[in-house]
C-alpha cells in the first residue's frame, strides 16, 4: 500500500510517478488501458494501493481523485478521476478494482 499524504494534485503525480507508477490508465467500457503500454486489464487483474482526493480552490465539485494502481503483473500507474457532478468517467469500472489489504 503507498501511504503519503500530498498537497496537491500535480505533486501526487509526479510522487507516484517517481516511485514507479508510471503507468497513465484510461478506463474504457470494461477495462483498464495503458496509455504508454497499451495493455489492457481487467478489473480483477488490478489493485488500488492508494487512494488521494483533491478539492477544487474556488469549487468543492472541482475536485478529483488520483488512484494508484498495481497490475497483477507488476505494471505500476495511476488514474485521475474527476468526482465533480458532470463527468463521463467509467466510474463503475473503477468501483470493481479491489483494493489492496496490506
Amino acid at each position: 500500500m503507498y501511504k503519503k499524504d500530498f498537497d496537491t494534485l500535480s505533486e501526487a503525480i509526479n510522487e507516484l510517478n517517481q516511485a514507479g507508477y508510471k503507468e497513465d490508465f484510461k478506463a474504457l467500457d470494461n477495462k483498464l488501458v495503458g496509455c504508454n503500454t497499451k495493455k489492457s486489464y481487467k478489473p480483477s487483474e488490478l489493485r488500488i494501493v492508494g487512494t488521494y482526493r483533491f478539492e477544487g480552490m474556488t469549487n468543492p465539485q472541482d475536485g478529483s481523485v488520483v488512484f494508484a494502481i498495481e497490475a497483477n503483473d507488476n505494471t505500476k500507474g495511476t488514474i485521475v478521476m474527476s468526482y465533480g457532478a458532470k463527468h463521463n468517467q467509467n466510474v463503475k469500472l473503477i468501483k470493481e478494482i479491489p483494493e489492496a489489504t496490506d
